[in-house]
């Protein structure tokens, strides 16, 4: 009965850290909530900066995939992280990567921003 307490306790503490901190994939739908909730979120668009410009999210950062390592200290540490890309591909390995690096809570958006125009979500168009 104690060993299925003590191993009971542990599955428990497990679940509990492996849901605060992290990484979690999210769909469009779900990144566009959790940012409703959290406005400190910092938006990382991996893509191109051609990509970039055509369209982004509000209030995104642009770091593209391969400038990632050297520019990991420009992401702040303190604050959730939301990465996209085109289609999520570029983005999983982005939010692997700052995962790895000890970012705590780094949210991949699976079907990026192609999926976040088919569901009609709002886009920052051309410019900066």
């Amino acid at each position: 009965m104690r060993l299925f307490a003590v191993l009971f306790a542990v599955v428990v503490l497990t679940a509990s850290l492996s849901q605060a901190v992290g990484l979690a994939n999210v769909n469009s739908k779900q990144a566009q909530a959790v940012m409703s909730k959290n406005k400190k979120m910092f938006l990382l668009d991996v893509r191109t900066p051609d990509e970039f410009r055509q369209a982004h999210l509000k209030g995104s950062v642009l770091i593209p995939l391969g400038e990632l390592n050297r520019r990991v200290q420009e992401i702040p540490r303190d604050r959730p992280v939301l990465v996209y890309c085109a289609v999520g591909a570029r983005s999983a390995t982005a939010a692997s990567f700052l995962a790895s690096k000890g970012y705590r809570e780094v949210y991949n958006m699976t079907d990026g921003i192609v999926g976040w125009y088919q569901n009609g979500l709002p886009l920052q168009l051309g410019g900066k």
